[in-house]
């Protein structure tokens, strides 16, 4: 299964309280933190709910 490399680019200070709770549920604890991910349908509804705050990349 293909893995995606997840950071964390923009504060999640004035969005709404889910958006940073999907933050956190994505492993991120600091800003410009990495995480990887495995490509599966929850990890990519979590993605799409924060596109704005995070970058993703296909991870090697």
């Amino acid at each position: 299964m293909a893995k995606l490399s997840v950071t964390w680019k923009v504060s999640g200070i004035g969005y709404k309280r889910d958006q940073r709770l999907t933050i956190e549920a994505l492993g991120l604890r600091k800003l410009h933190q990495t995480v990887i991910h495995e490509d599966t349908p929850s990890i990519m509804g979590m993605l799409h709910k924060v596109r704005h705050l995070v970058e993703v990349q296909p991870a090697d």
